[in-house]
């Protein structure tokens, strides 16, 4: 796994972060380093999709980045068909070199999208389950609930949505002690002062979190009958949301 070193030159200028060719060569590490509890969070989320998971149905991740979710379900639902959407062909290169090295690229397919345009090419057919691990942060906000609706529409009766999101909380000094506590996390991860003050230049109008309740709120009027959350690390949550049968259906 190639080490992530995006951020360590100063000469990096924050408008110069991207999903290119660069990230994605590093993506595994930097988001190993960069999310607590990352393995976990996958493991919750791969138990969920398989106590979830409605045989011959599709499993979707949205902003599938290098294919570590769907590989991780492909190995453990062995009879599910996946498909994953992204918007950058780097990320989607990267992800098909280790869908190949896993002998999985017969049924893990990739479709290049871009979540923040035009939804009338998402096509999410015959799905139970659709992931949103760390993508929806990156969706501009006027365009979330219209994606939140299709999910919701798209799934089975009974499928999931399982998202995994930074957010922000309801009182201003405790996220910042949420904040302090994450960088801490990243210089324990060996991130150094400037590589975590660059990276945050680069995020700060691309990246932009919610608060738990107004996630849950989202979620809710969307049409999801149950919403809980199934993990938190500070400012790291992770949501499940159910599509329940209609009323006497």
């Amino acid at each position: 796994m190639t080490r992530d070193q995006v951020f360590a030159s100063a000469a990096t200028r924050a408008s110069d972060f991207e999903f290119n060719t660069e990230v994605a060569r590093v993506f595994d590490d930097m988001v190993g380093r960069s999310v607590p509890f990352y393995p976990e969070q996958q493991r919750m989320v791969l138990e969920l999709g398989k106590a979830f998971w409605l045989p011959g149905t599709n499993i979707y991740d949205l902003g599938c980045s290098t294919a570590t979710t769907l590989i991780a379900m492909g190995r453990e639902i062995p009879d599910a068909r996946l498909i994953g959407y992204d918007n950058a062909a780097p990320m989607i290169a990267q992800a098909n070199e280790k869908i190949i090295s896993e002998g999985l690229a017969d049924r893990i397919e990739l479709r290049l999208a871009d979540l923040n345009g035009a939804l009338d090419r998402l096509s999410l057919d015959n799905a139970s389950i659709v992931t949103l691990c760390w993508s929806l942060q990156f969706i501009r906000p006027l365009r979330r609930d219209n994606l939140i609706r299709l999910i919701y529409e798209s799934l089975k009766e009974d499928g999931v949505l399982i998202i995994t999101e930074k957010v922000l909380t309801n009182s201003s000094p405790v996220n910042r002690f949420f904040i302090d506590f994450y960088y801490e996390y990243k210089r324990r991860n060996g991130y150094s002062d400037l590589e975590i003050t660059r990276k945050r230049e680069a995020l700060e109008n691309v990246l932009v979190p919610y608060r738990i309740d107004e996630n849950l709120e989202m979620f809710r009027r969307n049409g999801f009958e149950i919403v809980e959350t199934f993990f938190q690390w500070y400012n790291f949550v992770g949501f499940l949301c159910v599509k329940k049968p209609a009323a006497g259906g």
